[in-house]
């Protein structure tokens, strides 16, 4: 019987998600981990599985700090931009823990709304969200959200990988441009005109086009196409 390890999961957990907060996630190897716990390693394995098993429940720890980080959503107004201008901030602010959370490779290639899943719950909330606000269809947020965490989603691996360091104001700025332009063309409808273009050009053709011959409206306006293609 093997014998009875001298700390808990939590502890083990904990001790690693601040090796990964500290130092990255390269840091967080077995012999470091029980070297923080004053032991060897080998009674981390009498808890956990593998070490894998250890980084997710690092990450379990990193996903409720920042919910809780980004969590005073509901006292702005629009209520999932402060999410995303949080969301930016986070990743300068702790960019070790954001690698954790939302920049590991999945085992199997996913689809990007599968991807969404890295999310957690928040997902379905900056959808709920967006539906009172703005009172779109459920399709028409799903949409949304899609290409605003596509926008967030660069703008935070620019600050973690150390391109680029965003005052508040200028996160607010460039939100808040991406979030207007997207709300105002989602209502417009033409979304669905540019989403057909590229379903019908699924095979590549779509690429071998010049930019001035790409359809951006349907059939039936036709006639205006010459006149969007000059402006």
């Amino acid at each position: 019987m093997p014998p009875k390890p001298k700390f808990t999961r939590e502890e083990v957990a904990k001790t690693a998600f601040d090796i990964v907060k500290r130092e990255g996630l390269s840091a967080l190897t077995a012999r470091e981990l029980g070297s923080r716990l004053g032991t060897s390693a080998r009674p981390i394995f009498t808890l956990f599985k593998s070490m894998e098993e250890v980084k997710m429940a690092a990450r379990e720890l990193g996903l409720a700090e920042f919910n809780e980080y980004i969590g005073d959503y509901q006292e702005y107004t629009p209520a999932f931009k402060r999410i995303g201008m949080m969301m930016v901030s986070y990743s300068m602010h702790e960019p070790e823990v954001f690698k954790l959370l939302f920049m590991q490779e999945h085992e199997e290639k996913c689809s990007f709304k599968n991807s969404l899943r890295d999310l957690g719950d928040f997902a379905e909330i900056c959808i709920s969200l967006i539906r009172r606000d703005y009172e779109l269809t459920q399709d028409e947020a799903s949409l949304l959200l899609e290409q605003m965490w596509t926008h967030t989603y660069g703008l935070c691996v620019m600050c973690v990988t150390g391109v680029c360091n965003f005052t508040e104001e200028e996160i607010g700025r460039r939100q808040g441009i991406m979030f207007a332009s997207l709300v105002m063309f989602i209502k417009s409808g033409k979304f669905r005109e540019v989403y057909s273009d590229v379903e019908q050009n699924a095979e590549g053709t779509f690429h071998e086009r010049a930019v001035g011959d790409i359809p951006y409206i349907s059939d039936k306006n036709a006639g205006t196409a010459g006149a969007h293609s000059a402006s």
